[in-house]
């Protein structure tokens, strides 16, 4: 059965690649506003969800792949930063915190109509940075398009005292050990020939 990535993300598509399965991309077009009073781990289950069953009448005989993330930081989701600005004023505010990655992902069978959803659950606990630390990575990284204004695969790596959780891909976008049991329960096993 032939996959889909609902993404646009090139960290979620190099991501996939490691599973050496044919694949291609298609982003869906939804609205990721959080709904009030929404959780992070309910927003990112409601938009993989949503966006998988986007593509649903597109690729009728497909396995849709759609995965979403936030962090939270307390009781408050962190979304992309956009600018340098809120680059700064996330990681300032993550100063010496923790916080908390969540990683939802669904695979939609549009054959079936049948869909699995979970979510991964990732913490990363900041050091003690100081302003001119906080500013010099913003500059060096650019940051700007990642939930939390880091990237972990990078640079990123040096702003945490410690890291916890079962699959550090999951922090980057997409969390492969779950995929991997998601795909195999639809008789797609990366290691058997395909």
């Amino acid at each position: 059965m032939n996959i889909i990535l609902a993404s646009s993300s090139p960290y979620r598509k190099s991501l996939l690649e490691k599973l050496r399965l044919p694949f291609q991309c298609c982003s869906p077009d939804i609205d990721e506003t959080p709904l009030a009073g929404e959780s992070a781990e309910e927003l990112t289950q409601r938009l993989s969800r949503e966006k998988a069953l986007a593509l649903k009448t597109q690729y009728p005989e497909h396995l849709i792949i759609a995965s979403d993330q936030a962090a939270q930081l307390n009781e408050t989701i962190l979304g992309k930063p956009g600018t340098i600005q809120q680059a700064i004023k996330q990681l300032s505010d993550c100063n010496g915190q923790s916080v908390t990655f969540y990683t939802s992902l669904c695979l939609l069978n549009t054959q079936t109509s049948q869909y699995q959803v979970d979510t991964v659950p990732y913490t990363v606990h900041f050091r003690t940075l100081k302003r001119i630390e906080i500013e010099n990575y913003v500059k060096l990284e650019r940051p700007l398009d990642c939930a939390g204004s880091f990237k972990c695969e990078g640079l990123g790596i040096s702003l945490f005292s410690k890291m916890e959780g079962d699959d550090p891909n999951s922090l980057i976008g997409l969390p492969l050990v779950r995929l991997n049991h998601m795909l195999m329960n639809e008789g797609v096993n990366p290691l058997l020939p395909h």
